[in-house]
Protein backbone atom coordinates (compact mmCIF):
# COMPACT_ATOMS: atom_id res chain seq x y z
CA UNK A 1 0.00 0.00 0.00
CA UNK A 2 1.26 3.52 -0.71
CA UNK A 3 -0.56 5.37 1.79
CA UNK A 4 2.67 5.71 3.63
CA UNK A 5 3.72 8.16 1.17
CA UNK A 6 1.29 10.57 2.24
CA UNK A 7 3.11 11.51 5.49
CA UNK A 8 6.35 12.73 3.11
CA UNK A 9 6.43 16.32 3.31
CA UNK A 10 7.31 17.04 -0.15
CA UNK A 11 9.19 21.05 0.01
CA UNK A 12 6.72 23.17 -2.30
CA UNK A 13 9.71 25.28 -3.29
CA UNK A 14 10.91 23.89 -6.54
CA UNK A 15 14.11 24.45 -8.28
CA UNK A 16 15.30 22.74 -11.60
CA UNK A 17 19.15 22.51 -12.29
CA UNK A 18 20.40 21.86 -15.47
CA UNK A 19 24.27 20.32 -15.55
CA UNK A 20 23.34 18.44 -12.40
CA UNK A 21 25.55 14.94 -13.23
CA UNK A 22 28.47 17.94 -13.23
CA UNK A 23 31.13 19.54 -10.64
CA UNK A 24 28.73 22.44 -9.93
CA UNK A 25 25.52 20.89 -10.25
CA UNK A 26 26.15 18.17 -8.41
CA UNK A 27 26.93 20.26 -5.30
CA UNK A 28 23.76 22.30 -6.46
CA UNK A 29 21.37 19.56 -6.37
CA UNK A 30 22.79 18.55 -2.91
CA UNK A 31 22.51 21.98 -1.26
CA UNK A 32 18.85 22.69 -2.27
CA UNK A 33 17.73 18.87 -1.68
CA UNK A 34 19.17 19.15 1.83
CA UNK A 35 17.57 22.77 2.62
CA UNK A 36 13.86 22.08 2.14
CA UNK A 37 13.76 22.23 -1.76
CA UNK A 38 12.16 19.84 -3.96
CA UNK A 39 15.31 19.39 -6.66
CA UNK A 40 15.30 18.03 -9.84
CA UNK A 41 18.62 17.78 -11.48
CA UNK A 42 18.98 17.35 -15.58
CA UNK A 43 21.78 15.75 -16.97
CA UNK A 44 22.85 14.63 -19.97
CA UNK A 45 26.65 12.35 -21.20
CA UNK A 46 26.16 11.29 -17.35
CA UNK A 47 22.41 11.53 -16.29
CA UNK A 48 22.09 8.47 -13.76
CA UNK A 49 18.91 7.70 -12.73
CA UNK A 50 18.56 10.15 -9.91
CA UNK A 51 18.12 12.76 -12.58
CA UNK A 52 16.06 13.35 -15.81
CA UNK A 53 17.82 12.75 -18.95
CA UNK A 54 17.30 16.12 -20.87
CA UNK A 55 19.31 17.22 -23.90
CA UNK A 56 19.41 21.03 -23.75
CA UNK A 57 19.19 21.12 -27.48
CA UNK A 58 15.97 19.73 -27.77
CA UNK A 59 13.65 22.84 -27.18
CA UNK A 60 10.45 20.62 -26.90
CA UNK A 61 11.96 18.20 -24.35
CA UNK A 62 13.21 21.70 -22.53
CA UNK A 63 9.65 22.95 -22.51
CA UNK A 64 7.96 19.82 -21.53
CA UNK A 65 10.13 19.13 -18.16
CA UNK A 66 9.43 23.10 -17.41
CA UNK A 67 6.18 22.89 -17.71
CA UNK A 68 5.57 19.64 -15.71
CA UNK A 69 7.58 20.23 -13.06
CA UNK A 70 7.03 24.29 -12.87
CA UNK A 71 10.20 25.66 -10.72
CA UNK A 72 10.28 28.30 -8.85
CA UNK A 73 13.72 28.56 -9.61
CA UNK A 74 16.09 27.60 -12.32
CA UNK A 75 20.14 26.98 -12.34
CA UNK A 76 21.58 26.78 -14.89
CA UNK A 77 25.03 24.72 -14.79
CA UNK A 78 25.32 22.95 -18.09
CA UNK A 79 27.86 24.09 -20.42
CA UNK A 80 30.93 23.67 -22.06
CA UNK A 81 33.53 24.68 -20.47
CA UNK A 82 36.73 22.97 -21.32
CA UNK A 83 38.59 26.15 -23.36
CA UNK A 84 40.13 23.76 -25.77
CA UNK A 85 36.77 22.34 -26.59
CA UNK A 86 35.09 25.37 -27.05
CA UNK A 87 38.21 26.31 -29.64
CA UNK A 88 38.35 23.48 -31.45
CA UNK A 89 34.28 22.73 -31.23
CA UNK A 90 32.72 26.64 -31.73
CA UNK A 91 29.63 25.41 -33.27
CA UNK A 92 28.51 22.61 -30.72
CA UNK A 93 29.89 24.88 -27.82
CA UNK A 94 27.84 28.14 -28.83
CA UNK A 95 24.73 26.11 -29.60
CA UNK A 96 25.37 24.67 -25.48
CA UNK A 97 26.83 27.81 -23.98
CA UNK A 98 24.18 30.50 -26.21
CA UNK A 99 21.76 29.11 -27.98
CA UNK A 100 20.28 26.46 -25.06
CA UNK A 101 20.88 29.24 -22.53
CA UNK A 102 18.31 31.43 -24.50
CA UNK A 103 16.00 29.32 -24.94
CA UNK A 104 16.05 28.28 -21.03
CA UNK A 105 15.33 31.89 -20.03
CA UNK A 106 12.75 31.90 -22.77
CA UNK A 107 10.99 29.64 -20.84
CA UNK A 108 11.99 30.18 -17.52
CA UNK A 109 9.94 33.53 -18.52
CA UNK A 110 6.51 31.33 -19.39
CA UNK A 111 6.51 30.35 -15.84
CA UNK A 112 7.75 32.66 -14.35
CA UNK A 113 10.58 31.38 -13.10
CA UNK A 114 13.67 32.74 -11.84
CA UNK A 115 16.49 31.98 -13.51
CA UNK A 116 20.32 31.96 -12.35
CA UNK A 117 22.60 31.34 -14.88
CA UNK A 118 26.42 30.26 -14.39
CA UNK A 119 28.70 32.26 -16.05
CA UNK A 120 33.13 33.26 -15.50
CA UNK A 121 35.60 35.07 -14.73
CA UNK A 122 36.69 34.57 -18.29
CA UNK A 123 34.68 37.37 -19.86
CA UNK A 124 37.24 39.39 -18.48
CA UNK A 125 41.01 40.50 -20.01
CA UNK A 126 42.69 40.36 -17.02
CA UNK A 127 44.23 43.19 -17.33
CA UNK A 128 43.12 45.55 -14.35
CA UNK A 129 41.50 43.23 -11.88
CA UNK A 130 39.93 43.22 -9.53
CA UNK A 131 36.33 43.54 -11.58
CA UNK A 132 33.18 44.73 -10.33
CA UNK A 133 30.02 43.58 -12.01
CA UNK A 134 29.50 47.13 -14.14
CA UNK A 135 33.25 46.74 -15.31
CA UNK A 136 32.97 46.04 -19.20
CA UNK A 137 34.09 42.66 -20.43
CA UNK A 138 36.63 41.56 -23.04
CA UNK A 139 37.01 38.02 -23.21
CA UNK A 140 40.45 36.87 -24.78
CA UNK A 141 39.51 33.21 -25.46
CA UNK A 142 36.09 31.31 -27.41
CA UNK A 143 35.00 30.16 -24.06
CA UNK A 144 34.80 33.51 -22.46
CA UNK A 145 33.09 35.16 -25.58
CA UNK A 146 30.69 32.37 -25.66
CA UNK A 147 29.82 32.57 -22.16
CA UNK A 148 29.52 36.61 -22.77
CA UNK A 149 26.88 35.83 -25.19
CA UNK A 150 25.15 33.90 -23.05
CA UNK A 151 24.78 36.66 -20.16
CA UNK A 152 23.81 38.75 -23.23
CA UNK A 153 21.10 36.25 -24.52
CA UNK A 154 19.63 34.95 -21.26
CA UNK A 155 19.22 38.53 -20.32
CA UNK A 156 17.94 39.87 -23.29
CA UNK A 157 14.99 36.99 -22.94
CA UNK A 158 14.20 37.28 -19.63
CA UNK A 159 14.72 40.02 -17.41
CA UNK A 160 14.47 38.51 -14.29
CA UNK A 161 17.41 36.69 -14.53
CA UNK A 162 20.50 36.91 -12.29
CA UNK A 163 24.42 35.84 -13.97
CA UNK A 164 26.37 34.28 -11.53
CA UNK A 165 29.71 35.02 -12.58
CA UNK A 166 32.67 32.57 -10.95
CA UNK A 167 36.42 31.61 -11.42
CA UNK A 168 37.94 28.29 -11.31
CA UNK A 169 36.51 25.56 -9.31
CA UNK A 170 37.12 22.78 -7.17
CA UNK A 171 35.63 20.29 -5.20
CA UNK A 172 34.24 16.91 -4.71
CA UNK A 173 35.22 15.29 -8.28
CA UNK A 174 34.60 11.67 -9.76
CA UNK A 175 37.40 11.98 -11.40
CA UNK A 176 40.64 14.05 -11.22
CA UNK A 177 40.19 15.27 -14.84
CA UNK A 178 36.94 16.86 -13.55
CA UNK A 179 38.33 20.25 -12.18
CA UNK A 180 41.61 22.33 -13.32
CA UNK A 181 42.24 22.64 -9.67
CA UNK A 182 42.14 18.83 -9.13
CA UNK A 183 43.45 17.71 -12.17
CA UNK A 184 47.01 18.92 -10.68
CA UNK A 185 47.03 15.96 -8.03
CA UNK A 186 48.93 13.23 -9.93
CA UNK A 187 51.82 15.73 -10.54
CA UNK A 188 52.10 16.31 -6.63
CA UNK A 189 51.65 12.77 -5.94
CA UNK A 190 54.27 11.33 -8.32
CA UNK A 191 57.54 13.46 -6.43
CA UNK A 192 60.50 10.97 -8.45
CA UNK A 193 59.22 13.21 -11.20
CA UNK A 194 59.89 17.20 -11.45
CA UNK A 195 56.40 18.93 -13.30
CA UNK A 196 56.30 22.01 -14.43
CA UNK A 197 53.58 24.30 -13.42
CA UNK A 198 52.05 27.73 -14.24
CA UNK A 199 53.40 30.37 -12.25
CA UNK A 200 52.05 33.06 -14.48
CA UNK A 201 48.22 33.21 -14.22
CA UNK A 202 46.48 34.28 -10.67
CA UNK A 203 43.35 32.15 -9.95
CA UNK A 204 40.95 32.02 -7.11
CA UNK A 205 40.35 28.43 -6.50
CA UNK A 206 36.54 28.59 -5.46
CA UNK A 207 34.92 25.57 -3.65
CA UNK A 208 31.56 24.16 -5.57
CA UNK A 209 29.58 23.95 -2.33
CA UNK A 210 30.30 27.69 -1.57
CA UNK A 211 29.08 28.74 -5.04
CA UNK A 212 25.97 25.94 -4.27
CA UNK A 213 24.96 27.60 -1.22
CA UNK A 214 25.84 31.12 -2.83
CA UNK A 215 23.15 29.84 -5.60
CA UNK A 216 20.61 28.68 -3.08
CA UNK A 217 21.07 32.30 -0.66
CA UNK A 218 20.11 34.32 -3.70
CA UNK A 219 17.40 32.12 -4.40
CA UNK A 220 15.89 32.72 -0.91
CA UNK A 221 16.56 35.95 -0.98
CA UNK A 222 14.80 36.53 -4.24
CA UNK A 223 11.59 35.05 -3.66
CA UNK A 224 11.35 37.57 -0.92
CA UNK A 225 12.55 39.82 -2.95
CA UNK A 226 11.91 40.48 -6.54
CA UNK A 227 14.74 43.06 -7.07
CA UNK A 228 17.57 40.55 -6.75
CA UNK A 229 18.15 40.13 -10.46
CA UNK A 230 21.09 41.56 -12.85
CA UNK A 231 24.66 40.20 -12.54
CA UNK A 232 26.53 39.33 -9.79
CA UNK A 233 30.47 38.16 -8.88
CA UNK A 234 31.41 35.48 -6.26
CA UNK A 235 34.95 33.90 -6.14
CA UNK A 236 37.02 32.47 -3.07
CA UNK A 237 39.70 35.09 -1.76
CA UNK A 238 43.02 32.79 -1.71
CA UNK A 239 45.10 34.32 -4.81
CA UNK A 240 46.96 31.36 -6.17
CA UNK A 241 49.26 30.46 -9.27
CA UNK A 242 48.55 26.52 -10.70
CA UNK A 243 51.85 26.29 -8.85
CA UNK A 244 50.83 27.80 -5.66
CA UNK A 245 47.99 25.63 -5.67
CA UNK A 246 50.04 22.65 -5.89
CA UNK A 247 52.20 23.75 -3.32
CA UNK A 248 49.03 23.68 -0.84
CA UNK A 249 47.91 20.28 -2.12
CA UNK A 250 51.27 18.85 -1.54
CA UNK A 251 51.02 20.70 2.09
CA UNK A 252 47.74 19.60 2.98
CA UNK A 253 48.69 16.43 2.69
CA UNK A 254 52.45 16.36 3.81
CA UNK A 255 53.57 15.64 0.29
CA UNK A 256 56.96 16.87 -0.70
CA UNK A 257 56.26 19.65 -2.97
CA UNK A 258 60.45 20.14 -4.08
CA UNK A 259 60.21 18.16 -7.67
CA UNK A 260 57.26 21.12 -8.52
CA UNK A 261 59.03 24.19 -11.06
CA UNK A 262 57.25 27.29 -11.14
CA UNK A 263 57.21 28.93 -14.71
CA UNK A 264 56.68 31.85 -14.79
CA UNK A 265 56.23 32.86 -18.49
CA UNK A 266 52.46 33.53 -20.08
CA UNK A 267 51.79 30.14 -21.95
CA UNK A 268 52.40 29.58 -25.03
CA UNK A 269 49.82 26.25 -26.06
CA UNK A 270 45.84 26.43 -26.17
CA UNK A 271 43.37 29.41 -25.60
CA UNK A 272 44.31 32.59 -24.66
CA UNK A 273 43.94 33.05 -20.76
CA UNK A 274 43.51 36.28 -18.51
CA UNK A 275 46.62 36.55 -16.51
CA UNK A 276 44.36 38.08 -13.61
CA UNK A 277 40.64 38.04 -13.69
CA UNK A 278 40.24 38.46 -9.58
CA UNK A 279 36.13 38.91 -8.90
CA UNK A 280 34.84 41.89 -6.78
CA UNK A 281 32.18 40.37 -4.63
CA UNK A 282 31.60 43.31 -2.22
CA UNK A 283 27.75 43.32 -4.24
CA UNK A 284 26.78 39.99 -2.70
CA UNK A 285 28.92 40.82 0.37
CA UNK A 286 26.61 43.47 1.20
CA UNK A 287 23.29 41.22 0.49
CA UNK A 288 24.50 39.03 3.38
CA UNK A 289 25.12 36.09 0.90
CA UNK A 290 28.46 34.51 0.86
CA UNK A 291 30.94 31.39 2.13
CA UNK A 292 33.97 30.41 1.68
CA UNK A 293 35.73 27.49 3.06
CA UNK A 294 39.71 27.92 3.48
CA UNK A 295 41.38 25.96 0.18
CA UNK A 296 43.15 23.77 2.60
CA UNK A 297 40.54 21.98 4.10
CA UNK A 298 38.76 21.92 1.04
CA UNK A 299 40.87 20.17 -0.94
CA UNK A 300 42.14 17.72 1.77
CA UNK A 301 38.13 17.16 1.68
CA UNK A 302 37.96 16.42 -2.29
CA UNK A 303 41.25 14.92 -2.69
CA UNK A 304 41.95 12.57 0.03
CA UNK A 305 40.19 9.56 -1.67
CA UNK A 306 42.42 10.13 -4.72
CA UNK A 307 45.55 9.64 -1.98
CA UNK A 308 47.74 6.97 -3.54
CA UNK A 309 50.08 6.91 -0.61
CA UNK A 310 48.00 5.03 1.95
CA UNK A 311 49.81 5.13 5.45
CA UNK A 312 48.60 8.98 5.24
CA UNK A 313 45.25 7.94 5.97
CA UNK A 314 46.50 6.35 9.09
CA UNK A 315 47.87 9.44 10.24
CA UNK A 316 44.83 11.67 10.05
CA UNK A 317 41.99 8.98 10.86
CA UNK A 318 43.50 7.38 13.79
Amino acid sequence: KLDVLEDVDVPSRRVLITGATGLLGRAVFKEFNENNWNAVGCGYRRAQPRFEQINLLDSIAVHDIIHDFQPHVIVHCAAERRPDVVESQPDAASQLNVAASANLAKEAAGVGAFLIYISTDYVFDGTSPPYKETDVPNPLNLYGKTKLEGEKAVLENNEETAVLRIPVLYGEVERLEESAVTVMFDKVQFSNKSANMDHWQQRFPTNVKDVAAVCRQLAEKRMLDPSIKGTFHWSGNEQMTKYEMACAIADAFNLPSSHLRPITDSPVVGALRPKNAQLDCSKLEMLGIGQRTPFRAGIRESLWPFLVDKRWRQTVFH
